[in-house]
């Protein structure tokens, strides 16, 4: 083995170029074709950044985020598809919000995003970086549920910067986060 080889040989692990027709098959159950999801309260992939997919699908297959809907697609996904999946998601264009925007829910959810400063972390227009997730278009229903997971520590695996962001925060301001994020464009 060359002067370098062992490096590449134990740290440089080959990604697939795209996920198997089967992988992708299986995300689309519940995701939604592209990661567009159309199931009340599954989240959408789609747009999501690589970094924050590949770290939730870890947290998920080495169960520290427990989801029992992913426990059967998680056995034995190897790093290299878990890269190729968080790709392949980044990659895609997310769908526009199911139905209107209320305009007085709207108003609410966009000073709360301000007094909370939620562009600091996931960027001014909410479409995620790195390892937090996009806002903009995710599923309603799924952001409130998310959000009452962070603030009431019920989320395994969560990040407590978000517990702390989310303290104090009402139910009624949850909704409208949430239905303002939803409809971010």
């Amino acid at each position: 083995m060359g002067r370098w080889a062992w490096l590449t040989a134990f740290f440089i692990v080959p990604a697939l170029a795209q996920p198997s027709p089967e992988r992708l098959q299986l995300c689309a159950t519940c995701h939604g074709a592209g990661g567009n999801s159309a199931i009340p309260g599954t989240p959408s992939l789609a747009g999501q950044p690589a970094i924050f997919v590949e770290n939730q699908l870890v947290l998920l297959r080495e169960g520290v985020r427990e989801v029992p809907q992913m426990a059967a697609a998680m056995q034995g996904l190897k790093d290299a598809e878990i890269r190729a999946i968080a790709r392949y998601y980044a990659a895609q264009k997310p769908a526009a919000p199911p139905g209107k925007a209320d305009p007085v829910l709207m108003k609410q959810g966009a000073a709360l995003v301000r007094r909370l400063h939620c562009g600091s972390c996931h960027e001014a227009d909410f479409r995620g970086r790195e390892q937090m997730p996009r806002l903009a278009a995710q599923r309603e229903e799924y952001l409130v549920y998310a959000m009452n997971g962070y603030r009431n520590y019920t989320r395994k695996g969560g990040d407590t910067l978000m517990a702390a962001a989310l303290y104090g925060i009402t139910d009624a301001d949850v909704r409208a986060l949430a239905h303002y994020l939803a409809h971010f464009r």
